[in-house]
């Protein structure tokens, strides 16, 4: 009879036998859980010699074992809690295991429980301790650290906008933690968003996103809100529907208190698209540190910072340019900065458009003495 080959994973190292059921001929097998707490005990006890413990083995994940624990936490209410608690252990795994889940139809179970806002508490294990959760803020939780697909993040909010609703929920009345995942989770589900939603955002939405910036809940959630921003700006009346959320005296703020690039690269890119309004311009000249800090962002942080920082400008120095305004202008540097833009090294259109301003008004800034000697050789000639 001719031997059949036997892979070598199924062979003992020891013996040199196959490894299988004398019953079922599985060759599964059963782990020993005792002698595995006898070797970690051991290894605990002789810590000092520099001998590690062993990480206890995670159990396999598969999707019909993952279905399996939906539909128990589905029929039966009292699974709920173990069925979050496993998803939970999952969602913080691998990708692969992440993908299982969405196979399995996770997203749309957690879905559903943040959809009725569940007041079951969960006790949630954190590193400095356990703390209280709602269901509803757990399943929160679990469905940010998913990195739900595109396709799933379209079936989300093709529901009559009921879960985007539930998101709205959580950003209102949510601790800090569900706040900080549900304006996270809705930055993702609007970079894939049709236009239509994206121009049907409500009003007391832009409240709530400026709230997030407002109270700094986190630098990841700020960030969330300022690209959301970014997102949603351009399409319909959105710009109108921010500035009336107070988003534009926010943003100056925070660009007052923080010196990372990115995000002031992301607030002078939402400020820049405000001011394309008169709204946003009235509000941005309303404010006593407006121009002072856009114009001092110039050449600080990056290209696209001086870009956008300079466009802003040529926003208020075309559209809003009163003789308060021009003065005001002068006054804090912002005449200085558009000549110096002329001599550092900046980009073409960053140079054209500081030209620009500075032709437009040479009348009025010219021959001030407000403007250094060594920097009023580069205004530009008429």
């Amino acid at each position: 009879m001719d031997e059949i080959d036997v892979p070598s994973h199924f062979i003992c190292p020891i013996s040199m036998q196959l490894m299988r059921d004398p019953v079922t001929l599985s060759t599964d097998l059963t782990p020993n859980h005792t002698l595995r707490r006898l070797i970690q005990a051991w290894c605990t006890l002789n810590a000092s010699h520099g001998i590690e413990r062993i990480p206890t083995p995670r159990q396999p994940v598969d999707i019909p074992q993952i279905a399996k624990l939906l539909n128990d936490a589905k029929r039966f209410p009292h699974m709920q809690l173990k069925c979050l608690r496993r998803l939970r252990s999952i969602a913080y795994g691998a990708e692969s295991k992440k993908k299982c889940l969405e196979a399995a139809g996770a997203v749309e179970f957690l879905a559903t429980i943040i959809k009725k806002d569940e007041s079951t508490v969960t006790e949630v294990d954190f590193e400095d301790g356990a703390e209280l959760m709602k269901a509803s803020d757990e399943a929160l939780n679990i469905l940010y650290h998913l990195e739900t697909s595109e396709t799933c993040l379209k079936k989300l909010i093709s529901d009559k906008g009921e879960f985007l609703e539930s998101l709205m929920h959580a950003l209102k009345g949510g601790n800090y933690q569900s706040r900080a995942y549900a304006i996270m989770l809705l930055k993702s589900i609007f970079e894939v968003a049709d236009p239509i939603q994206l121009i049907g955002a409500k009003p007391e939405f832009f409240i709530e996103v400026v709230k997030i910036l407002r109270d700094s809940i986190s630098q990841q959630a700020s960030k969330a809100a300022l690209k959301l921003l970014v997102e949603l700006s351009p399409w319909g009346r959105n710009r109108i529907k921010a500035v009336e959320g107070g988003a534009v005296s926010v943003l100056i703020e925070l660009l007052l208190e923080t010196s990372e690039r990115r995000a002031c690269e992301l607030i002078l890119i939402v400020l820049d698209q405000l001011c394309g309004s008169a709204e946003g311009r009235a509000e941005l000249l309303k404010h006593g540190a407006g121009l002072a800090i856009i114009s001092k962002k110039i050449i600080r942080v990056s290209h696209v910072a001086s870009d956008r920082a300079v466009r802003i400008l040529s926003s208020i120095s075309r559209f809003s340019a009163t003789s308060r305004v021009l003065q005001e202008m002068l006054q804090v540097g912002v005449v200085s900065k558009l000549c110096l833009v002329l001599q550092v090294d900046s980009s073409v259109k960053t140079k054209e458009r500081a030209k620009e301003i500075l032709k437009l008004h040479s009348r009025v800034w010219k021959n001030s003495s407000c403007v250094p000697p060594h920097l009023l050789s580069s205004y530009p000639s008429s």
